[in-house]
């Protein structure tokens, strides 16, 4: 039976249909996504878990080429450990679309492909499974692997499951394969964006009515706390120390926001709520910045909760691997982004770009779309990849 090439704008659409927004499952358009590896011709393996509020999430991982042991007793194909390319199937939530249709009903106009996802990241997705669809698998002579995670916009859960839990995975690792994470940059070679983490600080009190004698505001513990957490905004902007030039902007974006969920300006708060976001870049310490907010937090009394979302992804623009690259891609210099990626939970593989099309500014907003042209040069850009690192 002779095996049809995927139209890269057509499984975008079929992918956009899905509504897989973090929320909720994403089993059905994982589903479906396993069912094309397979028609291609790619063994799977699920890796599927519950997330903290029980709601069913799922990771697929396809591979082709040839056997382990055919690896391990012979120099494969120019010397590659092969290629694995890593999309998420989640989305952001649409309660806001504007854009043509509705954000579950692609709606192709001219160049451009609308609904929610199509740029972040469904349309990379659907390039790497067209771009396989143009190779005949049989013939690869390194590894090829296809990774798609849920959770990815939310705090990379489903990446960190995979790298816990998948046997493929753990072959990526032995083999250090080269990684391209699909995230949308116009197909510029990235080398390096920054971490995720954060922290949660509360202060208790209790509720009353604001003439009276009783309840306890909790908003006058968390003023000094505030002010310790301006301080560190303040340092963390005009220290050399924690800037890094090669990211736009060279600071770590210490993101302060604060919530104290009363509903009249007249009731006392029992409870208020400072969170911050920031951004760690390459050779930051994170656990450092979280012990100071800790410290200042506990000081106060009040409850605290840091996370360490993900490490920053640094690959050195002038290695072997991002060099062959930008050689592959007809580009002169790889660049850095200051957004996230799986790939900051997946950092035992150690050549790793970010490398897909569509254009980030498009990513979340209310009309989201990705252009045609990006989706035909991802399929062609993946397809070059996948011929010289696993068939030359």
């Amino acid at each position: 039976m002779t095996r049809q090439t995927i139209d890269p704008v057509e499984l975008t659409m079929d992918l956009v249909r899905f509504d897989s927004v973090s929320r909720r499952s994403n089993r059905d358009v994982t589903d479906y996504v396993q069912q094309r590896l397979e028609e291609l011709g790619f063994e799977t393996e699920r890796v599927d878990y519950e997330d903290d509020h029980g709601t069913v999430k799922c990771n697929v991982i396809g591979r082709a080429g040839p056997t382990r042991a055919s690896i391990e007793a012979q120099t494969v194909g120019n010397g590659s450990p092969g290629m694995a390319y890593f999309g998420h199937t989640d989305v952001v939530p649409a309660d806001d679309w504007s854009g043509p249709g509705g954000p579950f009903e692609p709606t192709l106009t001219d160049d451009r492909l609308y609904g929610r996802g199509s740029c972040d990241m469904k349309g990379s997705v659907a390039c790497m499974l067209a771009a396989a669809s143009r190779v005949e698998l049989g013939a690869l002579q390194a590894p090829l692997f296809i990774t798609t995670t849920a959770d990815e916009e939310i705090g990379y859960g489903g990446a960190r499951q995979v790298a816990e839990r998948s046997r493929l995975f753990g072959e990526m690792c032995e083999l250090q394969t080269r990684a391209v994470i699909g995230e949308p940059t116009r197909l510029q070679v990235v080398h390096a964006h920054k971490g995720t983490a954060g922290l949660i600080a509360t202060a208790r009190g209790e509720s009353a009515h604001s003439s009276s004698r009783r309840g306890r505001n909790a908003n006058l513990a968390m003023i000094p706390f505030l002010q310790v957490m301006k301080q560190m905004h303040d340092e963390l902007e005009s220290d050399p120390g924690w800037q890094d030039d090669r990211f736009d902007p060279p600071v770590v974006s210490w993101n302060i926001g604060i919530n104290d969920h009363t509903h009249a300006i007249n009731i006392k708060p029992p409870q208020s709520v400072c969170t911050v976001y920031f951004r760690p870049m390459p050779g930051q310490d994170a656990e450092q910045l979280l012990e100071r907010a800790r410290q200042a937090a506990e000081a106060n009394g009040l409850e605290f909760q840091g996370f360490n979302n993900a490490a920053p992804v640094f690959t050195d623009p002038n290695s072997a691997y991002i060099v062959e690259l930008l050689g592959l891609a007809g580009q002169q210099r790889s660049q850095t982004v200051c957004y996230g990626t799986d790939g900051g939970v997946l950092t035992d593989l150690r050549q790793m770009a970010v490398l897909g099309p569509g254009d980030i500014a498009q990513a979340h907003t209310a009309g989201e779309f990705i252009e045609r042209s990006q989706l035909d040069a991802g399929v062609a850009l993946y397809q070059k990849l996948i011929q010289h690192w696993c068939l030359s």
